[in-house]
């Protein structure tokens, strides 16, 4: 006996990725997100002379801070507050199935919107020389961090039937961990390496750098498969 089947996964997955792209959800997200990177890289690029991919790798975690809690605030709020999820319950389909279908479908709206940035590293390899190894490692760190969000996203989707407030916590949530290492002068020496390392960004820096360090890899695999069970364990609060 299995614990997922991946058929049913496969068709959440689908069902969820299609309300995506079938409305302007997807298309204004995405356009909004590559409008704000554009600005500041062309900026950087063009204004301040700066060749770098570093601008693209230090902005991209801000906006992820409103881009995932955008995408993910309707996944089971809108399904519960219409009814529906009880009527996708009713099928051979288990909660960790739907949550695992719907975090998939995000997770791959979210590699959309961050795949065309690529195109500004090939720009810049026209303009001289790319150190490929920090770029490609960054953009693992950015879907690693983009997967937890995504995660913590549906957990907070899962708590309620509103989407604001759905967005609400699930934003404060991702605010508060990515700030933990930006407040560490204010906290006591012996709790200081210990927010440092539960901070996001520490993490998303250390791969940035150009090596993958496998307790990095842990702590984003860590963080969320915890969120993930959270939400599950929470979507299956209506049964109890």
């Amino acid at each position: 006996m299995t614990i997922m089947s991946t058929r049913n996964v496969h068709t959440i997955f689908r069902r969820e990725l299609r309300s995506y792209f079938n409305s302007p959800v997807a298309y204004v997200v995405i356009i909004v997100f590559l409008s704000i990177i554009g600005w500041f890289f062309s900026s950087n690029l063009f204004l301040m002379n700066v060749a770098s991919m570093r601008i693209v790798f230090e902005l991209v975690p801000i906006v992820f801070l409103f881009f995932v809690p955008a995408v993910t605030m309707r996944l089971l709020a809108e399904e519960k507050k219409s009814g529906t999820i009880e009527l996708l319950t009713t099928k051979p389909v288990r909660d960790v199935e739907i949550i695992v279908g719907k975090f998939l479908a995000a997770w791959v709206l979210l590699a959309a919107a961050l795949a065309p940035t690529f195109l500004y590293a090939v720009a810049l390899a026209f303009l001289g020389p790319l150190d490929v190894g920090p770029v490609f490692t960054g953009y693992i760190g950015l879907l690693l961090m983009g997967a937890v969000y995504i995660g913590i996203g549906l957990f907070a989707s899962s708590l309620t039937e509103n989407q604001i407030i759905a967005f609400i916590v699930s934003f404060l949530i991702i605010l508060g961990l990515f700030l933990l290492d930006k407040v560490l002068m204010y906290v006591p020496d012996a709790l200081a390496s210990t927010m440092e390392f539960l901070a996001v960004d520490y993490h998303l820096s250390n791969i940035a750098r150009g090596v993958i360090d496998s307790r990095n890899v842990i702590y984003f695999l860590s963080l969320l498969g915890f969120s993930l069970m959270a939400a599950t364990v929470s979507l299956e609060r209506r049964k109890w």
